[in-house]
């Protein structure tokens, strides 16, 4: 990663390479790549990165990125760069722009959609302008104007950034002192006094811990190059010492090669195995320990330790005799009481909203199901219907293949044929002579009638 590129990435869009502390007792290790997860913390990190992996791979961009300085990219002079691309790299900006600009539709969606905003047509264009790293008037092309508002609005947003994160270590103290002050309630007086009791114990179990050295001072680097470096602590070298913990080879140090030197003091005072010692605590740790050495180093404010500065650094007198370095237990808390009052008032109201809409989707449940039961009746009303009707047809076309039926329930046809041979046996037989004439016969008397006698 070129130089140019290492200082647009640090100072305006922050993609941060993660140091590994070195062991000398081992192999040299491969060369050490960017790791692909590091996040800056802005919602659209992933823009801003993918932005520069394809600017990056335009051989006159990045030209002009290795000659550029810090003032030619905050104040936007290098954006202009932009129309000397070729057209493959623009082609994938603008498909990037398109991404991103569908992606914050999403977004206003999701987010409307939340506070129950009933809106059938939305005006994206207007919407859109909250977002200040895109030109919002032109949705689908990525022009120069793009790429100086995502270089000045990053550069924004990474300043307040570290006051974002102590704004939020506080919110996260507060809960858990809340949550603490809540627990307690909920016991009986002897079992609230054995858990004061227990929380009491665990905190001092915290606050007994080795001396922690102020970061950036002699003994602290001394320490990291005895520990980490394996070197002699008495051949010790800012130079050399610059040299090694410069891991990209970039000639500076920034904020992240800064913090992986504080390590072995964090150690000392967190471990994830104690139950007493709290990461997020180490994390703010960290924190203050790498401003405290910004605001003592960093000399023209670009986030970033060049060796010119951190040479002077060693030349001064905090350097050889720095104050004792106070952790967060030996400071005030981070709020104030009126603070937590004003925090848990917040966290009430939530409770109280969250409980209304909680009941408002009990009813609707509640409807739904009575709605489910009437459709789930009619449903079995309709499927009567059609097999009475069903039933019925098939009735119908059985009628419609039978033939007719006499008065006693008998086949019509069955009737004529018995008519017809009860006929039949009554007719009565005439001879013929020879010549075919009827003989005149007397007819004989009916057999077996009666005899009357005169």
């Amino acid at each position: 990663m070129t130089g140019g590129l290492k200082v647009l990435l640090l100072l305006s869009l922050c993609l941060v390479v993660w140091t590994v502390p070195i062991d000398r007792n081992q192999d040299p290790p491969e060369e050490e790549k960017p790791e692909e997860n590091a996040d800056t913390g802005l919602y659209y990190d992933r823009y801003l990165r993918e932005v520069i992996e394809v600017l990056e791979t335009d051989p006159h961009f990045r030209e002009k990125l290795q000659t550029a300085n810090t003032d030619d990219i905050k104040n936007g002079r290098l954006s202009k760069e932009l129309d000397l691309v070729g057209h493959h790299v623009r082609t994938r900006l603008d498909e990037l722009k398109r991404q991103e600009v569908s992606r914050l539709r999403m977004l206003l969606k999701a987010k409307l959609d939340s506070t129950n905003a009933q809106s059938v047509q939305m005006d994206h264009a207007s919407l859109l302008k909250q977002f200040e790293h895109l030109d919002p008037h032109n949705q689908n092309t990525f022009e120069a104007k793009d790429l100086e508002l995502l270089i000045v609005t990053a550069t924004k947003d990474l300043e307040n950034y570290d006051a974002e994160r102590h704004e939020e270590f506080k919110r996260y103290e507060m809960l858990k002192e809340h949550e603490r002050r809540e627990y307690l309630k909920s016991l009986d007086q002897e079992k609230r006094e054995k858990e004061e009791k227990r929380i009491e114990e665990q905190k001092e179990k915290h606050r007994q811990h080795p001396k922690v050295n102020a970061p950036g001072s002699v003994d602290q680097l001394r320490e990291v190059w005895k520990e980490t470096d394996g070197l002699d602590p008495q051949e010790f070298n800012p130079k050399t010492f610059f040299k090694l913990h410069d891991t990209n080879g970039d000639g500076v140090l920034d904020e992240q090669e800064l913090e992986a030197l504080f390590t072995k003091e964090l150690e000392k005072v967190y471990d994830p195995k104690n139950e007493e010692d709290d990461m997020m605590e180490m994390e703010e740790e960290r924190l203050r320990m790498r401003e405290h050495v910004m605001q003592n180093v960093d000399l023209n404010h670009d986030r970033l330790v060049s060796l010119e500065e951190f040479l002077k650094s060693t030349e001064k007198k905090e350097f050889n005799n720095p104050n004792e370095w106070e952790t967060l237990d030996d400071t005030k808390p981070v709020y104030t009481e009126e603070e937590l009052q004003r925090f848990e008032a917040e966290l009430q109201d939530k409770e109280m909203e969250l409980g209304r809409r909680a009941e408002k989707l009990r009813q609707e449940q509640e409807l739904l199901k009575e709605r489910s039961k009437a459709l789930e009746a009619q449903k079995r009303e309709y499927q009567q219907a059609v097999m009475e009707m069903s039933q019925k047809q098939k009735e119908q076309q059985a009628l419609n293949r039978q033939p007719p039926s006499g008065p006693n329930g008998e086949l019509q046809f069955q009737q004529e044929m018995q008519k017809l041979a009860n006929e039949d046996s009554q007719v009565v037989k005439v001879p013929v002579n020879q010549n075919g004439v009827q003989n005149n016969l007397p007819a004989e008397p009916p057999q077996n009638l009666p005899q009357h006698t005169s």
